[in-house]
């Protein structure tokens, strides 16, 4: 048993420590809104917050986690920067098919969490690690800097 901090409750989570936290989150508590993308961190769909910095979980085991807070999708709009983003990611129609915007949020609230008013190359260097198949960049950086604006 490995207990974790998961979205500011604390879990014990029956897995081995070596257990990538995306596979401890989806299979051992079912919290699904952190996807599965490529398994080698380069697709950014898995991105979850260890203590506000954006982590990919594919492949960063449990034990890694222990004595940090984690925080997923599911508990990103409870924070004042999160509920910032997901609104301004509706307002921008954002979403296209979908399936990697949770990495998209998690990694844009981390960004405005340590700057409140990026430029675009900040964007860019932030978001760089995430891929969206459906091509909606523009509105992903139109979307965080309207985040940032309600913010300022």
């Amino acid at each position: 048993m490995v207990q974790l901090n998961i979205n500011g409750r604390d879990m014990q989570v029956d897995a081995d420590p070596a257990t990538p936290i995306l596979w401890a989150l989806r299979d051992n508590l079912n919290l699904t809104g952190t996807k599965f993308g490529c398994g080698a961190a380069l697709c950014g769909a898995c991105t979850v917050h260890l203590d506000g910095a954006p982590i990919r979980s594919c492949i960063t085991p449990i034990s890694s986690a222990v004595g940090v807070k984690i925080t997923t999708i599911e508990a990103i709009g409870e924070d004042v920067i999160g509920q910032r983003v997901q609104d301004a990611w509706i307002r921008h129609d954002v979403p296209q098919c979908g399936y990697c915007q949770s990495g998209q949020v998690m990694s844009a609230t981390a960004l405005l969490r340590s700057n409140k008013r990026p430029s675009d190359a900040d964007i860019d260097t932030a978001m760089s690690g995430n891929i969206c198949r459906c091509g909606t960049y523009q509105r992903i950086r139109a979307a965080i800097k309207d985040a940032a604006a309600t913010l300022a």
